[in-house]
């Protein structure tokens, strides 16, 4: 069983000089990780939930309003079957082993992406996740599965197409803010600190619109060794930078 090195405590939300709203993280690097330990990258998907589950419990504890997580992309499905197998076997596991606690801590999920095209367990599974955490009003955990950007921009358009049409709305109506209400994030805070883990550094068609003014961040280590003090580490730094959006330092 492959469990994490001894840590440091974690910071808490008055070690920080400042703190984002809204973080999102590309979790790279399960499979990079399954390969230097020899294992399968069924395995290494497996660890890199482990890390989650602390990134998770970390966040909720600093008081951020929203995580975004990138679990599984449109692409993905290009993979081999054992690992898309695995990939939906950790679905059903995650929120088996993780829904109670999440709820009880009033954490609010929402699966950013097409529900449709998943396994008919795997999105009843969600579904119930997303009903069952829809009135609690603390952290907001989106999880994009079977999610991509573009589509994402052209699911909205289609939505603002049908109001046009409809006579609901005319098109000197849509502005930014109507577009934003109709994607997945609807109603939250554009990201603030986008988090790609072992030394990617692309965006991979995760949240385009939402990281317009995204402070970005990609840490070489890979996810599964993806540490709380790594977390905090890339918190600091995001305090640390002078947000300017579009405007001259003062």
């Amino acid at each position: 069983m492959w469990t994490f090195a001894k840590r440091k405590a974690p910071m808490t939300r008055g070690d920080f000089k400042k703190l984002p709203r809204h973080v999102a993280i590309i979790m790279d690097g399960n499979g990079r990780w399954a390969k230097k330990h020899k294992l399968s990258v069924a395995l290494g998907h497996r660890q890199g939930t482990e890390t989650l589950r602390e990134i998770i419990r970390h966040t909720d504890d600093l008081g951020i309003e929203a995580l975004s997580i990138y679990a599984f992309s449109t692409e993905n499905w290009n993979r081999s079957k054992e690992e898309v197998a695995a990939l939906m076997q950790l679905i059903l596991d995650f929120f088996a082993s993780e829904i109670d606690e999440l709820d009880a801590k009033n954490v609010r999920i929402l699966i950013l992406g097409d529900k449709s095209d998943l396994p008919a367990k795997q999105r009843e599974v969600l579904l119930q996740a997303e009903e069952r955490t829809g009135g609690n009003t603390g952290l907001k955990l989106n999880i994009a599965l079977n999610y991509g950007g573009r589509a994402e921009l052209a699911n909205a358009a289609r939505e603002l197409a049908m109001l046009v049409q409809s006579g609901r709305i005319t098109p000197a109506m849509i502005d930014e803010k109507t577009l934003a209400d109709h994607l997945y994030t609807r109603g939250q805070p554009d990201v603030d600190l986008m988090i790609r883990t072992s030394g990617e550094m692309r965006l991979s068609n995760f949240l385009l619109y939402q990281c317009a003014y995204a402070e970005f961040l990609f840490p070489t280590v890979l996810w599964p060794d993806f540490s709380v003090q790594d977390y905090d580490e890339a918190l600091i730094a995001y305090g640390g930078r002078e947000r300017r959006f579009g405007g001259r330092l003062k």
